[in-house]
């Protein structure tokens, strides 16, 4: 395997680091290094004075003063973060960030840039083969693409009228580390709505899916209970316990001990981490019906899919026969740093073979081409076995 170079940006408007857990970037972009540094490549990171990322060179691209000239002083843990590409933050980043790479930078680097079209300029400015590492936003611009999902790569690829695949594209799930979420068999009597505070997110069905249910409901993210813009009048629900973003460990403590976590989520979710963070746990996830759920939710297995109000309170008042063994087994084997570090070395390892014969290049030291396979709980493989002996039976009548 080559030893591979990358410029990993960080985000204009945030500090890189586990403090700010409720931007799934900023976590994603540490735990990302920290893979790539796993197979011994060199990573410089450009990011704002404050953030803490393994790399072997962090370049402070923004200072704390200019985040402060550009946002001011607000409460992270209530108001969603404030970003615009346009902004002064975003123009100083991409400007001093072009001015290092281009002082760091060899004929075969590789630029990363996980925040989309916000970070175009610093791609046509430096001259390196660009990779979106991952895509869960509509603002696409590269040749070599990152994808959090089957499902948002196809809505993505729909959404730019694209109707051929592209070979150096990929799927590869998010990522997390199993001792940020530790195991919680045993469940406190409440559930949990866990993100942004907005009607997309499916925060009133949540609601109404515990009230009929006659259970608690913990409602925890950036946002607030009443908001007229979103439709949202929740502040005088007595089944609701609010609390603002909280930092990792309260996070997987909220997460661990709820009995299930609910996303109702309307639009095509395009992975929704929250739900293999809670799995990994050992809880249960009551999800919608599509986006990356199908992907990242076994139904009946590590909780339920559902497209309808009865069968919401269904899945609550069932969620019992959900085990949390199989949760964390299902989120381990195929969600942790360990598995997801395998498939993006073997992406990088690709893009970097352009450089010889490209698509037909031989690759004689291949032993394996597991990098996709798909690890189950030993519960799913039984009930694979018993399906497929019951339809024997059917055959044979």
């Amino acid at each position: 395997m080559s030893h591979l170079r990358f410029h990993l940006l960080g985000l204009a408007h945030l500090e890189t680091n586990r403090k700010n857990s409720a931007c799934a970037y900023t976590q994603k972009i540490i735990k990302l290094s920290k893979m790539l540094k796993k197979y011994g490549h060199t990573i410089y990171f450009y990011g704002v004075e404050g953030s803490d990322v393994l790399c072997d060179e962090f370049i402070p691209v923004l200072t704390q003063d200019i985040l402060s000239q550009t946002y001011g002083d607000y409460d992270r843990s209530r108001t969603f973060f404030k970003h615009d590409p346009h902004d002064f933050a975003h123009q100083s980043f991409n400007q001093n960030a072009i001015k290092a790479i281009l002082e760091r930078k060899q004929p075969q680097d590789i630029l990363l840039c996980p925040m989309g079209n916000y970070q175009k300029p610093v791609a046509d400015a430096v001259d390196l083969i660009t990779v979106e590492p991952g895509i869960g936003y509509t603002g696409v611009f590269s040749c070599f693409r990152v994808f959090e999902s089957y499902a948002w790569m196809h809505y993505i690829y729909g959404l730019i009228n694209q109707d051929d695949g592209v070979w150096y594209d990929a799927v590869i799930p998010n990522y997390f580390e199993p001792e940020d979420f530790p195991f919680r068999p045993k469940k406190q009597d409440y559930l949990l709505y866990f993100g942004r505070i907005i009607h997309r997110k499916g925060v009133q069905v949540a609601s109404d899916v515990a009230k009929a249910t006659n259970n608690l409901l913990y409602i925890v993210g950036q946002g607030s209970l009443e908001d007229p813009n979103e439709g949202i009048h929740l502040s005088n629900e007595k089944h609701i316990v609010y609390h603002p973003a909280v930092g990792p460990e309260e996070r997987a403590k909220l997460l661990g001990n709820a009995k299930a976590v609910l996303m109702p989520t309307y639009y095509l979710e395009p992975f929704g981490g929250v739900n293999v963070e809670a799995q990994m746990c050992g809880t249960p996830v009551i999800t919608s019906d599509w986006g990356a759920f199908p992907e990242t939710v076994l139904h009946g297995l590590t909780g339920y899919r559902c497209r309808v109000f009865e069968e919401f309170c269904w899945a609550v008042n069932n969620i019992w026969r959900i085990k949390p063994e199989t949760c964390r087994e299902w989120a381990i084997k195929n969600y942790s740093l360990d598995r997801i570090s395998g498939m993006y070395e073997e992406y990088f390892q690709r893009i970097n073979r352009l450089h010889g014969e490209g698509w037909y290049e031989r690759n004689d030291e291949r032993t394996e081409l597991d990098w996709l396979n798909r690890y189950y709980p030993c519960e799913a493989c039984r009930e694979a076995k018993k399906d497929t002996r019951s339809e024997e039976i059917s055959n044979t009548q």
